[in-house]
């Protein structure tokens, strides 16, 4: 299951106005840590898709929205809820680990 891919243009849509949380992975398509952590976060949403939402957003093409928030180094996944971000995990890591990063939404 491929991930929902958002842009600058459909950031505040897709991401600031859902009504649940939202990961937003920000990535790059050359990024190796990027690719080895796509396959757990689409098992993730596959699983956990009622309570949190999982986009990605390449910050080659998107520059403006990984800039606003200051995303430096790759993979960053924010999580935000009501247009905040309420949770930063930096660098791929693994499922068991993701998910107790992410236990709080994944069981809203």
């Amino acid at each position: 299951m491929a991930l929902k891919t958002v842009t600058d243009a459909s950031f505040d849509k897709d991401v600031l106005n859902s009504p649940k949380a939202v990961l937003v992975n920000f990535r790059a398509e050359w990024s190796d840590p990027c690719r080895q952590i796509a396959p757990t976060l689409e098992a993730i949403a596959a699983e956990h898709g009622d309570t949190i939402e999982i986009v990605t957003l390449d910050i080659d093409h998107n520059p403006a929205t990984a800039a606003e928030y200051g995303v430096t180094s790759i993979p960053t996944m924010n999580v935000y809820q009501n247009g905040k971000v309420v949770r930063t995990i930096i660098g791929a890591k693994p499922r068991s680990a993701l998910e107790r990063e992410l236990d709080s939404f994944l069981s809203a």
